[in-house]
């Protein structure tokens, strides 16, 4: 015959309401749940383009985002093209070069948050044919290589943890979330 204390049937009573609690909970989320409500928010591409210690950087103009701000060549996905079809698309629009698909590799993710979420992706030119030059003057207002080791004050926040990032070999960061 097993003992049973008699503060048994109480923990098991609770035990039993804490399990059904927790059952009418997820049944609820899966009742709320609404595949159509999925998040969909930006997918960016940005291009690391390396001289030794220098990086290429632009300055940002007229765009109604981090106006003034110096960033890498980036562009949004324009949908059904992959990252690197992206890559190659931005560098010649933005900086008026040719990358070969095999010259790109991949550098960093971010998955951020400022104003809006975000998925950026950054990749390595590895080579590039042409010398960049500044494709989109509306866009941007300046084009120059920079130290990597001394970057602008003025360089977008996340871009430069980027950079620092690749350099670490640090291959996933979340950005600019509340409570980091």
């Amino acid at each position: 015959m097993e003992f049973y204390p008699p503060w048994y049937g109480f923990v098991l009573s609770n035990h039993r309401l804490y399990l059904h609690y927790k059952l009418k909970v997820y049944l609820q989320e899966l009742r709320d749940y609404n595949p159509a409500m999925r998040t969909k928010f930006p997918v960016t591409v940005h291009l690391f383009f390396f001289r030794e210690k220098w990086i290429l950087l632009l300055r940002r103009f007229n765009t109604g985002y981090e106006d003034g701000h110096y960033s890498v060549p980036a562009g949004h996905l324009d949908g059904n093209e992959t990252v690197r079809m992206a890559a190659i698309r931005e560098a010649l629009e933005e900086i008026g070069v040719k990358i070969d698909l095999e010259n790109i590799a991949f550098a960093h993710v971010m998955h951020r948050k400022a104003e809006d979420e975000r998925v950026d992706f950054f990749v390595y030119v590895k080579a590039w044919e042409g010398e960049p030059f500044n494709a989109e003057p509306g866009k941007c207002d300046q084009l120059r290589w920079c130290e990597v080791e001394m970057l602008p004050e003025n360089t977008i926040p996340y871009v430069k943890q980027a950079i620092q990032n690749f350099r670490d070999g640090v291959v996933f960061e979340e950005f600019g979330w509340e409570g980091q």
